[in-house]
């Protein structure tokens, strides 16, 4: 059984930091491909990153690049995103997401993640 859970969320004024973590059990983050999405209110739940199970390939949506980086720490089975320069349209609940099987590619498309974690807020006021 694979369980995800969130931490690291808060409030935050416009420009600060943040950083969420992903802590995998029931299998090893090096095996597969983890995401980060995130669901503002009255919004559908969008992509933000991704990166292989090796580490060796990431992905972001264009409205985090340059701010958001995505790492993995395979000796703890812990995926992160670090958000820098936050701005007051990065406020949702962030969620992170394994895929269903080892070794795929990490993608951008939510329903190719099959494993979810319960989300953490993460609020930036102006």
């Amino acid at each position: 059984q694979v369980q995800l859970v969130e931490s690291g969320g808060g409030s935050v004024q416009a420009g600060g930091s943040l950083s969420l973590s992903c802590a995998a059990s029931g299998r090893t983050v090096s095996e597969s491909a983890m995401g980060w999405f995130r669901q503002a209110p009255g919004k559908e739940r969008e992509f933000v990153a991704a990166i292989s199970g090796g580490g060796g390939s990431t992905r972001y949506t264009d409205s985090v690049k340059g701010r958001f980086t995505i790492s993995r720490d395979n000796a703890k089975n812990t995926v992160y995103l670090q958000m820098n320069s936050l701005k007051p349209e990065d406020t949702a609940v962030y969620y992170c997401a394994m895929r269903v099987r080892p070794f795929m590619a990490p993608t951008t498309g939510r329903g190719d993640y099959s494993y979810w974690g319960q989300g953490t807020q993460v609020t930036v006021s102006s």
